[in-house]
């Protein structure tokens, strides 16, 4: 029998500051910080995409913060 791991419940609003592991790292860029949450244009939308900072190299990405959500990919805090 597989077991697939339950997708995390993250709230956006939380999210700026928080900490991520990616589970396969390229570059050497494994941890992650949440530096910005990127506005809507549409005040009134909710926000989808975050900006997110490599501890070692800096270099930052924008993401879907849906996709913080994916085990496979992503895990919570630093690892």
């Amino acid at each position: 029998m597989i077991i697939t791991p339950k997708p995390i419940q993250i709230n956006p609003k939380k999210l700026l500051k928080s900490k991520w592991t990616a589970v396969m790292p390229t570059n050497k860029e494994k941890h992650f910080m949440v530096i910005k949450l990127i506005a809507p244009e549409q005040p009134t939308m909710p926000i989808e995409w975050v900006e997110l900072e490599a501890v070692h190299s800096k270099r930052t990405q924008i993401l879907a913060w849906r996709d913080l959500s994916d085990t496979a990919n992503w895990l919570q805090g630093w690892q």
